[in-house]
């Protein structure tokens, strides 16, 4: 993964309304449209982490402040690289698990 120079591996957390086409940006998605599923879960934000070559973790109990009436749980990636990109990644993975799972 693309170290920067001093970055120790920390642990970012993915919401799964980062990746919700059904969410605005300004309700918490981080992704473009193109990019985004319908009503993700942790597991497959999990999955689509894994797939994209992280160590995960995940806490399906916790729940993101500005929906904490939906139970849906977060994911805690551990990485040196910027979070932007660890959310793209993920999101391009998450959408090729997706259309496969669909076409299969």
């Amino acid at each position: 993964m693309g170290s920067r120079l001093g970055e120790e591996p920390r642990r970012v957390v993915l919401w799964p309304l980062y990746f919700d086409a059904r969410r605005s940006r300004e309700e918490g998605r981080r992704v473009p449209k193109h990019l985004a599923v319908e009503g993700p879960s942790a597991e497959e934000v999990a999955r689509a982490a894994r797939a994209a070559g992280y160590q995960v973790e995940v806490d399906l109990e916790a729940r993101h402040p500005s929906t904490w009436f939906e139970g849906r749980g977060r994911v805690f990636v551990l990485t040196d690289e910027p979070k932007t990109a660890v959310i793209r990644k993920v999101a391009v993975k998450l959408r090729q698990l997706r259309s496969s799972r669909v076409s299969s």
